[in-house]
């Protein structure tokens, strides 16, 4: 007899767990995978959302186990459901599947020892002892320049250290702890579920195997207390607004090992510059003159002035590409371009010799500069 692995009696759409369309590609199905765990891993989420939390993470875990592999996921594209259940174990759904750039380097030992106790089978690897730091997500802020040239720079970073006086186990003196007699010291209380025997986190203990006789005056019996880290991080070239860093240990730092902290990067708006990707698009005032006569014009770039030529007779909103002068590429650090669209600039104030010249070119253009104002006709001519 297989085993079925199901999250809730009816199962929902693969591609809607995870939020995306049918065609996504593997790294969009992994984008999608790894921000979901995020939210509602249930070491991240307290109580009492944490019982919902874990059963949203083995539905988005059991989702991407089968569009992560090829094989899995074109069967299940062709059949459905059945196709999954009628040709895999539930502990062949997350066989191959990539959990490790979430969750470390355990990845699907990590994942099934928590909820399963190990593989299906029993027989794999069980997680016991006291848990590592929560993960720790952080927004840096940073200006397109920065981003241009990647910067190293200083954050604070608050966050929860192991306390210095209990040394992390929340007892007073670091001693006054007794064995859990709800899980025998072992962390875990195995439970049966349907055909399954799972392996839950001792609710006595929290996976400790000890529980406190004394709470330590200096951390309530938590284990850690709040500090405001300086961290020194670097930013490559290219860095955007989608753009996430992980640095190892930098998180909460629990009995178990530190977290890792997970850096969302913000690129601040530039009041010259517009960001499409790794090109850069600016608008460009120019007088009507240079427009119809032609000129060099000098064009602010992230690295300073560059001259383009302007032809003669430029109308207003064309588009003009500087080659090279965009922002590096995250990856391969080759430089996008500079898309200049020219405005028309039609001065507010004319001088009388000014306005002469310009009724006679309005004349010799065959335009009457009667009833409409001068500034329309300009206006006309270089629209």
């Amino acid at each position: 007899m297989r085993l079925v692995f199901s999250v809730r009696g009816m199962k929902k759409d693969y591609y809607e767990i995870l939020g995306v369309k049918k065609e996504a590609s593997a790294d969009e199905v992994k984008k999608a995978y790894r921000q979901l765990a995020l939210r509602f891993h249930p070491d991240r989420v307290e109580e009492p959302e944490k019982k919902q939390a874990e059963e949203r993470f083995k539905e988005i875990s059991e989702a991407y186990g089968v569009l992560s592999d090829a094989k899995k996921r074109e069967l299940y594209d062709h059949h459905g459901h059945a196709g999954i259940d009628q040709n895999y174990t539930s502990e062949d759904i997350f066989r191959g599947a990539d959990f490790s750039s979430v969750f470390g380097d355990g990845g699907i030992d990590d994942i099934l020892g928590q909820f399963f106790g190990g593989s299906m089978g029993g027989g794999g690897r069980r997680r016991r002892g006291p848990a590592r730091g929560r993960d720790i997500q952080y927004e840096a802020e940073l200006t397109l320049e920065e981003a241009f040239s990647g910067i190293k720079k200083s954050i604070k970073v608050p966050r929860n250290e192991v306390c210095r006086d209990c040394q992390g186990n929340g007892a007073k003196n670091g001693s006054a702890l007794a064995s859990c007699q709800t899980c025998g010291g072992q962390g875990q209380v195995l439970m049966n579920s349907g055909f399954f025997r799972m392996a839950q986190t001792c609710p006595n203990c929290r996976g400790a195997g000890q529980i406190i006789k004394e709470s330590c005056p200096s951390c309530q019996g938590r284990g850690s207390t709040k500090h405001v880290r300086n961290i020194e991080v670097t930013f490559p070239r290219g860095v955007d607004n989608d753009s996430q860093l992980r640095i190892r240990g930098e998180g909460e730092i629990g009995p178990g090992g530190s977290g890792e902290l997970y850096l969302f990067v913000r690129v601040k708006e530039h009041q010259t510059f517009r960001r499409a990707g790794n090109d850069l698009e600016i608008t460009m005032p120019v007088t009507f003159v240079k427009a119809a006569l032609g000129a060099d014009i000098s064009v602010p770039t992230v690295e300073g002035n560059v001259t383009m030529k302007l032809p003669p007779g430029t109308e207003g909103g064309k588009v003009f590409r500087v080659k090279g002068r965009g922002m590096p590429d995250l990856r391969s650090e080759e430089l996008g371009d500079l898309y200049v669209r020219v405005m028309i600039d039609v001065p507010k104030k004319l001088s009388a010799d000014q306005r002469r010249l310009l009724e006679e070119f309005a004349r010799a253009s065959g335009e009457s500069v009667a009833g409409d104002g001068l500034k329309d006709k300009i206006k006309k001519v270089f629209k």
